[in-house]
């Protein structure tokens, strides 16, 4: 990783935002999922990213290692009449905080737009100073 520019470091975080908007966008997809069984209720994702350093500068830029799912332990409605509950009536809810993936997806939209506006300033800032340049 040699010779890490604004424009790689702003580009490698706004890949792992797309990651994680993504992941977010899955979980509030699944929100009101049900399942037959607590091992096939839906757990939610999250991406887990990793610091990349770049040895000679000391800049860092950041990773995606991988998406996992979450330990999140679903919950249990008793709906004896539901097609996918047990022989006990119950069936099984995702995982999932809906307002937490809410925040989730606000907070990531605004780094990604944060990130837009690093790329815009730093490209109006080398403009100009190839104008003045000339």
């Amino acid at each position: 990783m040699a010779g890490l520019s604004l424009f790689d470091i702003a580009g490698r975080a706004m890949g792992a935002l797309l990651v994680r908007l993504n992941t977010t966008a899955s979980n509030l997809a699944n929100a009101g999922a049900v399942a037959g069984s607590r091992e096939a209720a839906f757990r939610p994702l999250k991406p887990v990213f990793e610091t990349l350093y770049e040895g000679a500068s000391g800049r860092a830029t950041v990773g995606v290692l991988g998406v996992v799912k979450a330990r999140a332990e679903p919950g249990r409605r008793h709906e004896p009449g539901h097609p996918l509950a047990g022989p006990d009536g119950y069936v099984h809810l995702a995982a999932v905080d809906p307002h937490a993936e809410l925040v989730e997806m606000v907070e990531t939209a605004r780094q990604y737009q944060n990130n837009i506006e690093v790329l815009e300033t730093a490209k109006a800032l080398t403009l100009e100073t190839l104008r003045l340049g000339r």
